[in-house]
């Protein structure tokens, strides 16, 4: 008895070279856009294109090289690797005239066939080409020559399905079109599996009447670069088999680059500029970051366990009638409250038992925050002592690896990424870029035993805490606390023990978590300090939220 699989099991995944056979072969329109790197072939397959086209002009001008073969077929190769391994769906290369003669070209095909390329476009003119679009023509290749490119590249190609498109340069050139329909008939016989009809005109008149006399010998490609004012419906109405949009890719981001350089060249900031960049968190996307969080999570050893302590015991004053009803923890940002933004960040970075210590309505944290693998410990007296004394509250949970954060700040996952990433006993975050603010506002200042030196490589190496809460007056400062700091277990121990005899004096409601620094400083304690630059948000009256509501990066929180 025959055994029926179901269609799922029947069905076959294509290959990009059998993609791109279909779209060219296909009864219905296609579209192919340009990309020149990965990043822009990434752009096309998430816009929706089902092709790409690699162009030879974009891709050698992103190089910084003109359009005339003075990149190498290798440095294309190397370009289109990067393309093919970031997409999915099949690239038409623009092979300019094969980077030489059928010799040059075999072995062009073949490589392209390796890094899985679906198709190259080789056209009719003479090697070194020059771009169709410079008012100087070029002489045109011999035909059997051209043949013998096109037969070469068949017999090489090491995919079946593998497309060449003959492009055709006899209308650019001014030899009409009986010479195109006699170079398109040439190549088709030698096995070119789509001609390209080229034309420099501002209208598809001649593009339309090479389609006619040509009829469905075999498809008909076309780049409407000039005449892109001709409705799709002609080409449609034409049976012309393929569009492709071969450099507005290069053209937009030239100009998108050339605006924001002068613009922050003029004005030496971002301002009224913001929303016509694409956020940081899209670039991340594009990039596929997030593959790689679940990939890390997969296969890379588990980090080092965390528990984190979050204060967040105050009424918020300065907000006024804002916090009536709900600590300022519990303020809406972009959908969701603050405190919960907070610890949404902390658990993608693996932490475990999360600690709030609340206060001030701490009904409504409990009532309205998702309270799994966190537990919350109350401040009674929170409108008589300060952050210290809350901290204290929790005094248990300091132990081994342990972060402390406010629980009126906001930042970017990054910062705490880099921050669980250094090694020291008792580590703070700094903002290098901090500006003074307006008067009585709690600044936790700090004066370190370096400056921010603006290089990366060079910050992996932490600088140390001197002082905070300085006099801006008094002191050299070196940035702002924002809020946040990480210990070991040995630091966990430093600031356990001292908390202790702290809580035993008259002073201590009144102590902040910045007095506990300058007297582990005194007694020779390391605080370590990771240097940022800016990226992050404390809320302590109604112009810091509504800046909170405002920044982009706080939707997600990546």
């Amino acid at each position: 008895m025959k055994v029926i699989q179901p269609k799922s099991f029947n069905k076959k995944k294509l290959t990009k070279f059998q993609k791109l056979k279909k779209e060219l072969n296909s009864k219905e329109l296609s579209f192919l856009m340009e990309a020149h790197n990965g990043l822009t072939a990434k752009i096309v397959e998430t816009s929706g294109f089902k092709g790409i086209w690699a162009s030879g002009l974009s891709i050698s001008t992103a190089l910084g090289v003109r359009d005339s073969n003075e990149a190498s077929w290798t440095q294309i190769l190397d370009v289109l690797e990067f393309m093919s391994d970031a997409t999915n769906i099949p690239i038409l290369v623009d092979g300019d005239t094969g980077y030489g003669n059928f010799n040059n070209f075999r072995r062009l095909v073949s490589k392209l066939c390796q890094r899985n390329i679906a198709g190259v476009c080789i056209e009719d003119k003479q090697y070194p080409k020059t771009n169709s679009f410079i008012k100087k023509y070029q002489k045109l290749a011999d035909i059997d020559e051209f043949c013998g490119k096109i037969k070469a590249g068949k017999d090489t190609q090491k995919n079946e399905d593998f497309s060449i498109v003959a492009r055709i340069e006899a209308l650019i050139a001014g030899w009409g079109i009986g010479e195109a329909i006699k170079r398109a008939d040439a190549y088709h016989n030698a096995g070119a599996d789509a001609i390209l009809i080229h034309s420099s005109k501002n209208n598809a008149n001649e593009i339309i009447k090479f389609k006619k006399e040509w009829g469905d010998r075999c498809p008909v490609v076309i780049i409407p670069t000039t005449y892109y004012k001709t409705p799709t419906k002609i080409y449609k109405k034409a049976g012309i088999s393929t569009v492709i949009w071969a450099n507005h890719s290069l053209r937009a981001s030239i100009k998108a680059i050339q605006d924001i350089t002068t613009h922050l060249y003029k004005k030496e900031n971002l301002k009224g500029f913001e929303n016509k960049i694409s956020d940081i968190d899209e670039v991340f996307k594009i990039a596929g970051n997030e593959e790689l969080y679940q990939a890390e999570k997969k296969y890379l050893a588990e980090k080092r366990n965390y528990n984190a302590i979050v204060i967040a015991a105050s009424k918020g004053e300065q907000l006024k009638y804002l916090t009536k009803n709900k600590p300022k923890c519990m303020l809406d940002i972009h959908g969701k409250p603050l405190l919960e933004r907070l610890t949404s960040t902390l658990k993608k970075d693996n932490i475990g038992k999360i600690t709030i210590v609340s206060g001030y309505k701490s009904k409504v944290i409990e009532n309205e925050l998702n309270l799994s693998n966190m537990n919350i410990v109350l401040n009674k007296e929170y409108k008589k002592n300060n952050e210290l004394y809350s901290l204290n509250k929790a005094i248990t949970e300091i132990k081994d690896n342990c972060i402390i954060s406010y629980g009126d700040i906001i930042f970017r996952k990054y910062i705490l990424d880099a921050l669980l990433s250094i090694e020291s006993d008792i580590v703070i975050v700094v903002d290098a870029l901090f500006k003074k603010k307006k008067k009585g506002y709690q600044k936790d200042l700090v004066m370190c035993n370096r400056a921010f030196t603006g290089n990366y490589l060079l910050e992996k190496k932490p600088a140390s805490l001197k002082y905070i809460c300085a006099d801006e007056k008094k002191y050299q400062i070196h940035g702002q606390w924002i809020g946040l700091l990480k210990t070991n277990s040995k630091g966990s121990q430093i600031i356990n023990s001292e908390l202790k005899k702290l809580s035993n004096k008259k002073t201590f409601s009144s102590l902040t978590i910045p007095d506990l620094f300058n007297i582990l400083i005194k007694k020779k304690k390391k605080i370590s300090v990771l240097y940022i630059a800016g990226q992050w948000l404390n809320v302590n009256d109604a112009f810091d939220l509504a800046e909170a509501r405002k920044i982009s990066w706080a939707k997600n929180f990546n």
